[in-house]
């Protein structure tokens, strides 16, 4: 499995509802944390090596509702 982060920038007043379908509707996404910032919440998704991480960004994050925008964070590797 290979993890990479999505920041979400939501409507106002509908970051809760966002995280909410983020974790209960997609496949693959391990935590949603609210953060400040320019983005409300901050995601961590895990997908199946080999995978297109854009295409399970576009049809799958940026469809809920809500959604304004995003930012990708592609990683390499983990340091433990």
């Amino acid at each position: 499995m290979h993890p990479f982060f999505i920041f979400v920038k939501c409507d106002l007043g509908k970051a809760y509802d966002v995280a909410t379908s983020l974790v209960e509707e997609i496949e693959g996404v391990s935590e949603v944390y609210s953060i400040s910032g320019p983005f409300e919440l901050l995601v961590k998704v895990y997908i199946e090596e080999g995978h297109d991480i854009g295409r399970y960004v576009n049809e799958k994050i940026h469809l809920l509702p809500h959604i304004k925008d995003t930012q990708t964070i592609i990683t390499f590797n983990a340091f433990t």
